[in-house]
């Protein structure tokens, strides 16, 4: 992937529908953000969805700017039916792993396979997952049966097959969110939630996915506050979190994008929002609503992806490209129905 001469803004922006407005795409040409997201609201047919991702990257001139979707599967799919096939939830993968942790691996990594190369016909060349949250009982239900299971190992080794099923198919993953949402009590799209448990149990617990899978190119930091580091700032926001736990700890050296700056969890306005992200340590800015007033603000307040963060991408790229093979011709049909036959088994 090739950023040009000139870095792009440190950003990536939704858009508002189904096809780009005059505006949307003046203002997309002027502020050069890295990339994109796609929403529900812009995914009708896959036709459409072509025709979007092709305008999108038109408007800023980079034929290989990202476009990012969040396609896990279960509750959280823009691709929806009855376009689209609707898949199983990762938290099936996690109960066939209690019986048969081969078969789990195999059917996370045949379905991952399957749904990118359907991104990637689309244009879409990043997808927002797989969760490497812990499930915890009592917690929040808005990771729930998104993430694989409650235990440590489980989420490693079915986050490894689905990142290794996606980078092999040419579509970037992003593990998320760092450092961990699973004991968050609270929907952080709604409320800041606050986890109090200690260093040494986010260190045996929560932190141990992601440090198993930190060789990953991407991925996305979560808007929860760690009182054990940070007890004033969400981990979005925090360079204590960032610094000590993200880039120490656990030893991620990939793009960091925060997660959605339009979301409950945080105050302030989306420019203010989107500043701190970056002074805490996010390489990328994400802004997901597509309100254009917003966005302006935000462009008129970042500058260019820093250099360091540059460099990730770059490295990203790299990475991908060599572990990327030629899709085949298989019947997306039958390896979904392989999948489905596995997972009955569960």
């Amino acid at each position: 992937m090739s950023v040009g001469a000139s870095r792009p803004l440190a950003a990536i922006f939704g858009c508002a529908g189904a096809t780009l407005s005059v505006d949307e795409r003046a203002f997309f040409r002027q502020a050069d953000p890295l990339g994109f997201i796609l929403f529900r609201r812009n995914c009708r047919t896959p036709e459409q969805v072509q025709a979007l991702t092709a305008a999108l990257r038109e408007a800023v001139g980079r034929v290989d700017a990202p476009v990012l979707i969040d396609q896990e599967g279960g509750r959280v799919q823009r691709l929806q039916p009855p376009r689209w096939r609707r898949e199983p939830a990762p938290g099936r993968f996690g109960e066939l792993a209690g019986r048969d942790r081969e078969g789990a691996e195999r059917a996370a990594r045949l379905q991952a396979g399957a749904m990118a190369a359907e991104l990637r016909h689309l244009g879409v060349t990043v997808n927002a997952t797989p969760v490497l949250d812990l499930r915890f009982p009592g917690a929040s239900d808005v990771v729930g049966d998104r993430a694989f299971s409650g235990d440590p190992s489980v989420v490693a080794r079915l986050g490894r097959a689905v990142c290794d099923a996606h980078l092999a198919t040419g579509v970037m993953p992003v593990i998320k969110h760092l450092p961990g949402h699973g004991r968050a009590r609270v929907d952080s799209h709604v409320a800041l939630p606050t986890v109090d448990a200690g260093w040494d149990d986010l260190l045996a617990t929560d932190f141990a996915p992601f440090r198993a899978l930190a060789d990953m190119p991407w991925g996305m930091v979560c808007h929860v506050v760690f009182a054990a580091i940070d007890s004033g700032r969400p981990a979005s926001l925090s360079p204590s979190v960032i610094d000590q736990a993200v880039r120490g700890h656990i030893g991620f050296d990939g793009l960091l994008v925060s997660d959605d700056l339009c979301m409950g969890a945080l105050s302030g306005s989306a420019s203010d929002r989107a500043v701190a992200a970056l002074a805490a340590g996010c390489d990328v800015a994400l802004h997901c609503n597509a309100r254009l007033q917003e966005m302006h603000a935000i462009a008129e307040r970042l500058g260019p992806l820093s250099i360091d963060a540059e460099r990730r991408l770059l490295s990203a790229a790299a990475r991908m490209a060599e572990v990327r093979t030629p899709v085949g011709d298989a019947d997306p049909a039958a390896v979904r129905t392989q999948v489905d036959a596995l997972l009955a088994s569960a």
